[in-house]
């Protein structure tokens, strides 16, 4: 949000308060009593909330494309009339609507109707009415109607006087072009500062994480239900011959299930990047704002989901144990699950709807686990590509090697023959699972968490560089456009002039040389 930074707090609230009374969001307001925090608001409401942040701004000129679709009646009304009390104080409105009712309809001073790209009226809200009523009342065909009109306007003295009003204002056109640059850039600089526009986008990303059901909620529950699966299927492993196998297919099975379930968080993350791609273009915030918000928010809920699960299956099944070995195997988990969440909403950032992401991301979680423990040991792996450089780049490797060193170092297993000495977990992990031992398991988490920040730059570099808004280059070159008239006005030592004390614009239509041409068919 870019207000000046030279209004103060109660001028703030003020301007604030006046846009939520303006647009009729008072119930969904912070300081009223209700359940909207838990229902979140309708596609009105955010209609009307997307509205209002443009008015926050205080433009000089605001272009609205269809402000009341998606709005009953009363709010369309209310909506089109604040933006009409708006243009009274000196700004200029210009939108484009839809069928409106009579009511909306009567609050706009000036119309512009166009047909297949021309221009068929211009002029008087209510000249409008009678000359359509009266074409139509004719049974003649549409297209007959449309060129008519587009004839008659291109004929009329109205298209004459305002290219000669145009004219006249030329001569100016510069110095106010220079006004509006100085105008912007102070907008520019006195900008909301970084750390706000985190705290505020991050506050927000997790308030709508908590409404959420089914973004974290439900798949807690989920979680706690796969692990007392898991702990009640490798209930007590403990450390006989047969456990050695058992305790593998047992990190296996955890690590698979708990990556795959990390999927269900892609359609709310969907949502959220449309509401993202929105204030993108308009500039409240950038990528990096947005993807170090979504990493604090969703914070607390992996840091739940880690330990609940972390401590039923650590107990039931019965690990090494220590205190050590628990919190390493809970943050290994937190560390895995996060470079998943990160590998899905890259993958979200790329696709345009949720079922090719749900396709799409198990397709790219499922290649990823393949070069790990899971399905073959790492020295079984072809050299080329799966162990060079795959296994490297697989989280789920990284994870399950750092755990089975963290399960299975220090511990000893009874012979396979009864006599022989007992098998000790290094034995094991070199012989059996392939597991290199030149590294430690705080060396493993470590790639996990290097793993976790690169996910995270990638996610970073796609939305800086996919789907960029059209709005983002246009604003780049008016902005160069501006500055090159800029340099052309001072070099003729031309002063602008401040005109925030005029008074506020007549229709058009009451001007002189601009009232419209009684069309007649």
């Amino acid at each position: 949000m870019r207000l000046p930074s030279t209004m103060t707090k109660e001028e703030i609230n003020k301007v604030v308060g006046d846009t939520i009374m303006k647009m009729g969001l008072e119930e969904c307001a912070d300081n009223k009593i209700g359940n909207w925090h838990l229902r979140g608001i309708s596609n009105g409401e955010k209609k009307r909330v997307s509205i209002g942040l443009e008015i926050l701004t205080q433009p000089h000129v605001l272009l609205l494309d269809e402000p009341t679709s998606g709005l009953d009646s009363a709010s369309a009304f209310y909506v089109v009339q604040a933006l009409s009390n708006i243009a009274c104080n000196g700004k200029i409105i210009i939108c484009s609507i839809h069928q409106p009712s009579s009511e909306t309809f009567n609050l706009f001073d000036d119309i512009l109707l166009l047909s297949s790209g021309e221009t068929v009226y211009f002029g008087e809200a209510k000249m409008a009415l009678k000359v359509s009523s009266s074409n139509f009342a004719k049974g003649i065909r549409t297209a007959e109607i449309r060129e008519t009109l587009i004839k008659s306007y291109k004929s009329s003295e109205l298209m004459m006087n305002t290219r000669r009003r145009v004219q006249m204002l030329q001569p100016n056109l510069k110095e106010e072009m220079l006004q509006e640059v100085q105008v912007i850039e102070s907008k520019i600089r006195s900008s909301t500062t970084w750390k706000k526009q985190l705290w505020t986008v991050t506050q927000r990303s997790f308030l709508n994480m908590c409404r959420d059901i089914g973004y974290y909620w439900l798949r807690i529950i989920f979680y706690i239900l796969v692990s007392i699966t898991i702990g009640t299927l490798f209930l007590h492993i403990g450390t006989d011959s047969h456990s050695i196998l058992v305790r593998g297919m047992c990190v296996s099975f955890i690590y698979g299930f708990m990556i795959c379930l990390s999927c269900g968080g892609l359609p709310f993350f969907i949502e959220e990047l449309k509401v993202f791609y929105v204030e993108r273009s308009k500039g409240y915030y950038g990528e990096a704002e947005f993807v170090l918000a979504n990493m604090i928010s969703s914070f607390p809920f992996l840091l739940v989901i880690s330990l609940f699960c972390g401590i039923i299956i650590y107990l039931m099944v019965q690990f090494h144990p220590g205190a050590t070995n628990l919190a390493f195997f809970c943050i290994n988990l937190f560390c895995c699950l996060s470079v998943v969440e990160s590998c899905i909403m890259t993958v979200a950032s790329l696709v345009p709807n949720v079922l090719m992401g749900i396709g799409t991301g198990t397709g790219v979680i499922i290649f990823m686990m393949m070069p790990s423990q899971i399905f073959r040991p790492l020295p079984d792996l072809p050299k080329i590509f799966w162990r060079y450089p795959m296994s490297y780049l697989s989280f789920a490797a990284w994870a399950i090697q750092g755990q089975y060193k963290n399960d299975m170092l220090g511990l000893e297993f009874d012979a396979l023959i009864p006599g022989d000495p007992k098998i000790s977990g290094e034995q094991v992990l070199t012989l059996v699972f392939g597991i290199p031992l030149n590294h430690g398991k705080w060396w493993d988490l470590t790639a996990l968490v290097t793993l976790l920040l690169a996910h995270r730059l990638v996610l970073f570099l796609v939305l800086r560089y996919s789907k960029r808004p059209k709005s983002t280059m246009l604003w780049l070159y008016v902005k160069e456009r501006m500055h090159l008239a800029k340099r052309c006005v001072l070099s003729n030592n031309k002063q602008s002039t401040s005109f925030r004390n005029k008074e506020a614009p007549h229709p058009l239509s009451s001007q002189e040389g601009l009232v419209s041409p009684n069309l007649a068919i």
